[in-house]
């Protein structure tokens, strides 16, 4: 059987069912998890699906392969990602299996994949294949067994938070799978809930569940004020990243989130180490350092950022896409369930409204994450290497951590590959919009000279 190795890529497994992620392929994939993680002496795996059509199918070839190469499963079924994380740490299994397509278009399904706790980054999903072509499985006889831990989970949240005041929430899903629980747990926690979009449909038929797209984030904003809601929250397909909307109908984007989340982790920890990555803003280290903490970048990626915060002891973590890592009081995955729940927390004990809370907070101009699609996957990592070789900056700071961060005294551009679509993210901050203006021309012509099309910019 063949298999396209594209669909092997830097955080995840991901690609078109029909073409590329069929039921067949599922169950290689599956015998090559299950062998790997045997070799890493963990039997035990975790598996849940999220809310697309395709799930059940994949779902059932993915627990086939990994009962034929030896594991026994613990299938918690439809669930956002986290809680399949929450069970590698709460049921015995510290591997687990998420079949998700997160923000991708609906005819798109995938894999996040942990093993022995690890969540495997771009060079062990590659040994994945490896394994495939060689056929290097283990074979035995596994075992299934299905189990909810919906309310476990919940539990486990109230355990931990408590809000001072009832708030008043509008809660939109965009028909991904955090709808099965996100308004369960909110309103367990005492806050009042406007459901938006929150049931289940793999078809995604009233907006595309990705919160750093600001298209996506209208109905959004058109019910918190609608309604006189104290904040809105927009969760993406599988239930790890968070969008904000304050109570005026601002986007708070996660890099001004993180502000004021390290604020709250640091005066409890003084000298808490924070991960943020690459396209976050540049206000976000300076208030990590004023505050008492250390700010450490990193890589864009969930499995890059996790990485880095067993690799550090980092009390929290986060990225511009939305994923939050909270590593006090929580088990330093990704979780917009909980990170909702904890800016809940916060909100709660403030006299001020939200919108006044992050008033006070500092700001820049800047932009959301800008596209600039290609039509093959692979070409966007072209792009950068191209550019890489032409890097003409006067009187900047060049970083290369994750594509090419330009850094001047009073702003900022970057521009990477993304590892999950054909596309290059950019993205600008300066310190009023005339610079920042001019840092972009800088780029759109920096851009033009490699060829690189440029009309989104």
């Amino acid at each position: 059987m063949s298999i396209t190795r594209s669909i092997f890529k830097a955080y995840d497994i991901r690609g078109i069912v029909e073409n590329e992620l069929t039921p067949e392929v599922v169950k290689l994939i599956g015998l090559a998890i299950g062998s790997e993680s045997i070799a890493q002496e963990e039997r035990g795996i975790v598996v849940g699906r999220d809310g697309r059509l395709t799930g059940p199918i994949l779902s059932e070839a993915l627990i086939s392969g990994l009962i034929e190469s030896g594991c026994h499963v613990v299938d918690v079924g439809m669930v956002p990602t986290p809680l399949v994380y929450f069970a590698t740490y709460t049921k015995g299994a510290t591997s687990g299996v998420m079949i998700t397509g997160s923000h991708n278009p609906a005819e798109y399904n995938g894999l996040k994949i942990m093993i022995a706790g690890e969540t495997l980054t771009a060079e062990r999903i590659e040994s994945l294949y490896s394994r495939i072509i060689n056929e290097d499985f283990s074979y035995g006889a596994g075992s299934s067994i299905t189990m909810n831990i919906d309310q476990d989970y919940i539990d486990k949240i109230k355990s931990d938070i408590k809000l001072d005041k009832k708030l008043n929430i509008v809660v939109d899903c965009g028909n991904g799978i955090a709808g099965n629980i996100a308004p369960k747990l909110f309103e367990s926690l005492g806050a009042n809930v406007t459901k938006l979009f929150c049931l289940v449909d793999g078809r995604f038929p009233n907006h595309h569940p990705d919160p750093s797209k600001p298209e996506n984030l209208k109905d959004l904003i058109n019910k918190v004020l609608d309604t006189g809601a104290d904040l809105g929250l927009a969760f993406d397909g599988d239930g790890d990243r968070l969008g904000l909307i304050d109570n005026k109908g601002n986007v708070i984007w996660a890099d001004r989130q993180m502000i004021l989340y390290a604020r709250d982790v640091i005066s409890r920890n003084s000298g808490a180490k924070i991960i943020f990555d690459v396209k976050c803003s540049s206000l976000l280290p300076q208030d990590i350092s004023k505050h008492g903490g250390e700010p450490i970048m990193s890589r864009t990626g969930h499995s890059f950022i996790k990485n880095k915060i067993k690799e550090t002891g980092a009390e929290l973590g986060g990225e511009m896409s939305g994923h939050i890592f909270f590593n006090e009081r929580w088990y330093g995955f990704d979780d917009a369930l909980y990170t909702g729940a904890r800016l809940l927390e916060i909100i709660s004990k403030n006299d001020d409204s939200c919108a006044e809370i992050f008033a006070k907070l500092p700001d820049r101009a800047n932009t959301p994450e800008i596209n600039i699609h290609f039509n093959k996957h692979g070409e966007q990592h072209d792009a950068i290497s191209k550019l890489s070789h032409d890097i003409d900056f006067p009187g900047s700071e060049i970083n290369t951590i994750d594509g090419i961060r330009v850094d001047y005294e009073n702003g900022w551009g970057l521009v990477r590959a993304s590892n999950t679509t054909p596309c290059l993210v950019l993205r600008f901050e300066a310190d009023d919009k005339e610079t920042l203006e001019n840092i972009q021309a800088k780029f759109r012509a920096w851009l033009e000279r490699n060829s690189i099309p440029t009309k989104n910019l």
